[in-house]
Order: structure tokens, then C-alpha cells, then sequence
């Protein structure tokens, strides 16, 4: 039977210390390792790419469902992980949702990594 993770917040600010000062304390890593997590799937990566590249008027589903010729179930799959994980925000514009990469917490991630990143 596969381990049970445990369900934390990582929708917030990171707040993990870098990699390189020290031991990490379980909590810290599990947080970590779950941010990444999200972004650990190549369709995710593309997704956050395209978006920078959209920045900083944003892109929608179907502006990225085109782009990455994948079905607009699948973009919206993709776009929630990321936006629980705090790495892209939503914003209702009209009747449609506009998506923007989250620069603070993806760049507090990278310095997760590595400190001396960005």
C-alpha cells in the first residue's frame, strides 16, 4: 500500500531554507519536495514557459491549450496543480479566467536550490 503524504498549505510564500545552509527539517523538505513536485512534469514546465513568455498580460486556457495542443481539460488539470502549489495566479477577466506565473515563489523555489540563484 503506497504511503499516505501528508496534505499541507503550499499555496503561501516558501519559507523553506535554502538547501545548501543546512539540514532540513522534514516539514521543510516535504514542503519543498511538494512544490516541486508540481512543477515535475514536462507539460508543467512547458505551461510556466509559455506563460513567462505571455507576462505579464497573462494567457487563457485556450491561448494555451493551442499553444501546447493539448484539450482544454487537460491545460485546466495542469493550471490548478501549479495554482495550489502557489506558482500561478488566476484572475477572472470578464467571462474568462487569465493565468500569470507567480515570479516571487517560483524564484523563492530556486533560491530553495540554490541561494546564490536570481
Amino acid at each position: 500500500m503506497p504511503k499516505a503524504l501528508p496534505v499541507i498549505d503550499i499555496s503561501g510564500a516558501v519559507c523553506c531554507p535554502p538547501v545548501a545552509r543546512g539540514e532540513m527539517t522534514t516539514a521543510e523538505a516535504l514542503e519543498a519536495a511538494l512544490r516541486l513536485k508540481a512543477l515535475a512534469d514536462p507539460v508543467r514546465v512547458r505551461m510556466v514557459s509559455v506563460l513567462l513568455q505571455h507576462d505579464p498580460a497573462g494567457a487563457r486556457n485556450l491561448d494555451l491549450a493551442e499553444r501546447l495542443h493539448l484539450s482544454d481539460a487537460t491545460i485546466s488539470h495542469h493550471l490548478g496543480v501549479l495554482s495550489r502549489a502557489g506558482l500561478v495566479h488566476r484572475e477572472r477577466q470578464g467571462g474568462t479566467t487569465v493565468y500569470r506565473v507567480n515570479r516571487g515563489p517560483l524564484g523563492d523555489l530556486a533560491r530553495v536550490i540554490d541561494p546564490a540563484c536570481c
